[in-house]
């Protein structure tokens, strides 16, 4: 009873509570997104198409990487010229429940309509005419160049996801494609006020020399192994994903 009763004294009802413990924050939930590499092959070497972030932005700032972003609603209304191929949609979906069917179609047009956006370049075909419609915002770009998405050029590469406890998260897919489905270019996007300051065309010794996000270094050698192999329709695209702390890396 004396314990109880010590307790109880006014001067320990006025002591403060110990400090609750910070809450632990989940981790960001990855958005959608994708990334293409141009690809030059008309010599010897392999070059790739890069860009230098600008310094500035939160996420990869002053970083060499592909173009690249996430999806947004127009891509899933733009029409295009060719599919992606069944091996590549399949693999766009795999490891993913409840993926919806437009999946791989809103990704491959989310990797050519950021690559427009941030380098100029509109990735497709005049072969067929201009789109009869398209969506606002960039893709407008492509109904006034007559300039259709071509997604069957596209060759899937791979697949990653950003670890936890980064400022944003992305399960991106990698696409390539060669540079001869530029149709089109519009000048003045890449400048010291974009989100690109400079394009760079390099073979994969300098690329691996620039400064670079280490899964940028670490896709680069699994486009070797397939532009080497000619992109077989039918390997298996390497996933990277963190589970625990351990990073890990399955195919699909």
């Amino acid at each position: 009873m004396r314990q109880e009763a010590e307790q109880a004294t006014p001067q320990n009802l006025d002591r403060p509570d110990p400090p609750a413990a910070p809450p632990r924050s989940a981790p960001l939930r990855p958005r959608d997104a994708a990334t293409l590499i141009v690809l030059d092959r008309s010599r010897k070497r392999l070059k790739v198409l890069m860009g230098r972030r600008h310094a500035g932005l939160a996420f990869m700032g002053g970083k060499f990487v592909f173009p690249g972003g996430r999806i947004e609603p127009s891509d899933r209304q733009m029409p295009v010229a060719g599919a992606l191929s069944q091996r590549a949609d399949d693999a766009l979906r795999a490891k993913l429940p409840r993926a919806p069917h437009h999946l791989g179609r809103s990704l491959a047009l989310a990797a050519i309509r950021e690559t427009y956006e941030e380098t100029g370049l509109l990735i497709g075909t005049r072969g067929y005419g201009p789109p009869e419609t398209t969506p606002d915002g960039a893709w407008r770009a492509f109904g006034e160049e007559g300039v259709m998405p071509d997604l069957e050029a596209l060759h899937l590469v791979a697949r990653a996801i950003t670890p936890p406890k980064r400022v944003r998260r992305f399960d991106t897919r990698f696409f390539a494609v060669d540079r001869r489905a530029v149709a089109a270019e519009r000048p003045g996007v890449v400048g010291p006020d974009a989100e690109l300051t400079e394009l760079a065309w390099v073979d994969l010794t300098a690329a691996r020399q620039l400064d670079l996000p280490r899964i940028t270094r670490v896709i680069l050698d699994d486009l070797e192994a397939a532009a080497e192999a000619g992109f077989p329709p039918y390997r298996p695209i390497p996933f990277y994903f963190e589970r625990r702390g351990k990073e890990i890396r399955e195919e699909i």
